[in-house]
């Protein structure tokens, strides 16, 4: 998985998303911003919220896919016309319980404050 760029916003306006470690030259006013600033350890609870963001969400359309497969082979292929109402209720129930729990762990992250070079 490729790990959530880092926004940066310079001094006069402009907001780029870049790579953790990557050099930022402002097109605007030319000022550089390093993301290679932010600590290494800090950077890693990011990617580890953003990893779990996705991996929760596989799991469940797996888990869903899955059974409703399995109920298809061995008792009758006809309960895959209940899968789509199934999967809505996943998102209508679990995904913004998820998603609000996932807001407030962002929240608990930390923020820098970069300083141009």
């Amino acid at each position: 998985m490729k790990p959530p760029p880092i926004g940066v916003r310079c001094d006069c306006g402009q907001m780029r998303d870049v790579a953790y470690g990557d050099v930022w030259v402002c097109e605007s006013c030319g000022r550089r911003w390093n993301t290679g600033q932010i600590p290494p350890a800090e950077y890693a609870k990011v990617v580890d919220v953003a990893r779990d963001l996705r991996n929760r969400g596989l799991a469940g359309l797996i888990l869903i896919g899955g059974l409703f497969g399995l109920l298809a082979i061995f008792v009758q292929p006809t309960v895959l016309f209940t899968a789509p109402v199934v999967i809505g209720l996943w998102y209508a129930w679990f995904w913004p319980r998820h998603r609000r729990q996932l807001r407030e762990r962002a929240r608990s992250l930390p923020r820098w404050e970069l300083r141009p070079e």
